[in-house]
């Protein structure tokens, strides 16, 4: 076994804060982070690819989708199965995926999740050629059995099709409702809701809570356009809808990735607020995943920013940035692609990297008032 590196990084308040974020009213205290690299323990000759995603199951087991056609040349030969089970110390428990008689499996896998029965969803984000694109979702048990699809590949008919969707982004399963979130963000400009056990459609909005576009808005940061710094409420529409998560007070956490902002939303669609996240920063391409700590009244607010390579940890009741964690890099407590984010019931915080084909497990201790 490796030995296990780690580091601890206590962000003090003045070193932490962004500029514009200090006057906080009555934050949680910045947590103490202890990062670990080289946790995860695949059998000997196996590698991954690029790391996708990461999710935690009622066992606190860690679940991680890689991409094995994202492995080169010879070393494809080596690639793990796409899907794979760790305990918490990192132990391999399962391993699956890929290709089947009975689904579509994803040409680029994107996303997971667990749901309460310890079934696994899977997206891709494959959109190059549309007659081929990732327009699905499948579930299947926790021991790989398939279950169900929803959607068929290369088959969506846009925003307004609900039947299937087109390159998702993230999943979220709300057992409670019994229904299944999808940030239907890469072909696609909405967030849309499926029962968890038919599979059909319920409902579906864009951002503001509007109903999704019949034509796709302007990227209001074109390529090769002049920097211009964004103030006010940003794009009436959603562009690059990517993370998608239900806090236990029934709040819905939308990514607006490329908008820089995270959208909040009740259960049935309804805007209620939005924050920015490291708005006019060097890379337009801000939030991606987001997580919640596990205490009841889950105070902190976990945000993955995919294109400034760091970690932003908020106060959730009031919004207030607390401080950042990152930078670009390979060693401990840095990122490389920091793109979908978990956290089990003990608080430790998982960061799927995808160009650092790794997950970084952050373990969070709580600092008193």
């Amino acid at each position: 076994m490796r030995h296990v590196m780690k580091m601890h990084v206590l962000l003090a308040a003045s070193a932490c804060l962004i500029a514009g974020s200090t006057a906080l009213a009555h934050p949680a205290p910045m947590p103490v982070i202890t990062a670990d690299i080289e946790w995860l323990r695949l059998p000997e000759g196996q590698v991954m690819g690029e790391v996708t995603a990461v999710a935690v199951d009622a066992s606190d087991h860690v679940w991680v989708l890689h991409r094995p056609g994202s492995i080169a040349g010879a070393d494809r030969a080596r690639a793990a199965p796409p899907l794979l089970k760790f305990s918490r110390s990192g132990r391999l428990l399962r391993a699956f995926g890929g290709t089947g008689p009975d689904y579509d499996w994803p040409t680029t896998e994107h996303s997971l999740a667990v749901d309460r029965r310890g079934h696994v969803w899977i997206s891709g984000n494959f959109r190059t050629n549309p007659e081929r694109a990732d327009d699905m979702i499948l579930e299947f048990t926790g021991d790989g059995r398939f279950v169900k699809q929803i959607g068929e590949r290369g088959a969506s008919k846009g925003d307004n099709d609900t039947s299937n969707v087109h390159a998702p982004a993230d999943i979220f399963v709300d057992d409670a409702a019994q229904e299944v979130y999808v940030a239907d963000g890469y072909g696609n400009r909405r967030v849309i809701v499926f029962d968890q056990y038919s599979g059909k459609f319920k409902r579906m909005w864009s951002a503001f809570g509007a109903p999704p576009p019949s034509e796709p808005a302007p990227d209001p940061r074109p390529a090769g356009a002049l920097f211009q710094p964004e103030t006010g409420d940003g794009p009436p529409g959603f562009n690059g809808v990517h993370g998608v998560e239900l806090a236990k007070d029934g709040l819905l956490y939308v990514s607006d990735h490329n908008n820089q902002r995270i959208q909040i939303f009740t259960r049935a669609g309804q805007y209620r607020r939005q924050i920015f996240v490291d708005r006019n920063m060097p890379s337009p391409q801000t939030a991606s995943g987001i997580a919640f700590s596990p205490d009841n009244k889950q105070r902190y607010l976990y945000v993955a920013d995919w294109g400034n390579s760091r970690l932003l940890v908020y106060d959730r009741a009031s919004l207030s940035l607390l401080g950042s964690v990152g930078g670009k890099g390979n060693g401990r407590g840095q990122f490389n692609g920091p793109h979908l984010i978990a956290t089990d019931s003990r608080g430790t915080l998982y960061v799927a990297e995808m160009q650092g084909r790794r997950v970084q497990r952050l373990k969070m201790q709580a600092t008193p008032h």
